[in-house]
């Protein structure tokens, strides 16, 4: 992996870098390049905005970690207002959302009263997980699991199951990244179940996870094979253009059909080939982030792309 990707990961825990990072004038402009604001209304009318070019869109009020019983519960009160706002648009056919289990109750404070436990923090998140699979369910969309870092990924998977019993529909996010992946992917590629497939944003040990390139670009494709000769919906996230080529190529093999499979990228990165999949007659849905805690998204960006840092260090020397 590229030698920038485990400092820049490190910035995304930074406090510091991040107050300097939002105050300058043209961070703010890698910042509205893949984060359309910190509103509803920003991300309603980014929405609006995509889906008139025949695109479909996930979005997630960022926010993970999230420490305090109100930070949770307003994230859940933001996705429901979210999606009532979806709702009286029009857009909840074309519009999802996803969700950090850590931004509604999994990673909440042990305190000395004896709050939050694991079993307790499973059991908030399930419940405010199901509280947003309502209202999305009234809206008449459906709700996608995101994956964290891999300590999450298990609490993740047993919430999922239990949400499930009541809302099939809920998608899960799964990361070829890790070695773990493979068999998560055969035990969720089956009938009903929504599978997305990315490579992995996080800064994983060697232990748990592949590190070159090589080896997780080749644990995507066996991943890959599995969903699609699955019975499940894959949702292929990835900008690569190999992997677009070979998950196409997958699919005609194992007679899918455009539309019982999808693509999914980010906001801000490959526009032109959202548009052009789309008009191919591809599924496409644009995974698009709103909210104020979009620091950390925006540093997983950077290290993804590193290019993308020449933008950044000159914001930082060129304050006015």
């Amino acid at each position: 992996m590229s030698l920038l990707r485990q400092p820049l990961l490190a910035l995304s825990r930074s406090a510091a870098v991040r107050e300097l990072v939002s105050t300058l004038p043209v961070s703010s402009g890698i910042v509205r390049s893949y984060v359309p604001g910190e509103t509803t209304e920003a991300a309603v009318a980014a929405a609006t905005g995509l889906v008139d070019e025949g695109l479909k869109v996930t979005l997630d009020y960022l926010g993970e970690d999230t420490t305090e019983h109100a930070q949770a519960d307003a994230t859940v009160q933001a996705y429901v207002d979210l999606l009532g706002q979806l709702s009286a648009r029009g857009l909840a056919r074309h519009a999802e959302v996803s969700v950090k289990l850590t931004a509604i109750g999994l990673a909440l404070r042990t305190s000395a009263q004896g709050s939050a436990g694991p079993s307790s923090t499973h059991q908030v998140a399930l419940e405010n997980a199901r509280t947003i699979c309502r209202a999305a369910r009234n809206a008449g969309t459906t709700v996608t699991l995101d994956a964290e870092d891999h300590t999450t990924t298990d609490a993740t998977l047993a919430v999922l199951r239990d949400l499930r019993k009541d809302f099939p529909e809920t998608g899960a996010v799964l990361q070829a990244y890790l070695h773990r992946t493979e068999a998560d992917c055969r035990e969720l590629a089956h009938e009903g179940s929504r599978v997305r497939l990315c490579k992995g944003a996080y800064d994983e040990p060697e232990e748990v996870a592949y590190q070159s390139r090589l080896d997780v670009d080749t644990a995507y494709v066996r991943c890959l094979k599995i969903l699609m000769a699955g019975q499940g919906y894959p949702m292929v996230a990835t900008h690569d253009p190999r992997m677009v080529e070979i998950a196409s190529s997958l699919a005609s093999r194992h007679g899918r059909e455009q539309g019982t499979y999808e693509f999914q990228m980010l906001y801000g990165i490959r526009p032109e080939e959202q548009r052009r999949l789309a008009a191919s007659g591809e599924t496409v849905r644009v995974y698009l982030p709103y909210g104020g805690e979009w620091y950390g998204y925006l540093v997983r960006r950077l290290a993804e792309r590193p290019q993308n840092l020449t933008f950044f260090l000159r914001s930082l020397i060129s304050k006015k």
